[in-house]
């Protein structure tokens, strides 16, 4: 499948727009970025959340610390899917994915609520 980094970029974007407002309200000190590969260990990996969930957090030490940093990685994304809606899709799950992680949410759970 081949998109633009460009288009790529404003496919995360827009799956950001999708996310409701009220939860992306409840968000503390996160950023997010697109980058083309992941790291070399890990070369299937289409996101990441690095950062402390917010249901380890301690108030107190948390302030003032760099954002969490949240990834979605273009070259693992197009290698596995073949049509642009599929990117579409599967960016959406992805940053669905990677927020849920800011929120203390793992894989085990969410694979069982059906975003693997």
């Amino acid at each position: 499948m081949e998109m633009s980094a460009q288009e790529f970029e404003e496919a995360v974007g827009d799956a950001l727009d999708d996310v409701p407002a009220e939860l992306l309200a409840l968000m503390d000190n996160v950023a997010f970025f697109v980058e083309d590969e992941p790291p070399a260990e890990d070369p299937h990996l289409l996101g990441i959340y690095e950062g402390i969930p917010l249901t380890e957090r301690d108030p107190i030490w948390h302030a003032g610390s760099l954002p969490d940093r949240i990834t979605i990685f273009r070259g693992p994304t197009l290698r596995m899917c073949h049509t642009r809606d599929e990117v579409l899709d599967e960016v959406a799950v992805t940053v669905v994915h990677e927020i849920a992680h800011h929120f203390g949410i793992n894989d085990a759970r969410l694979h069982a609520l059906g975003w693997g």
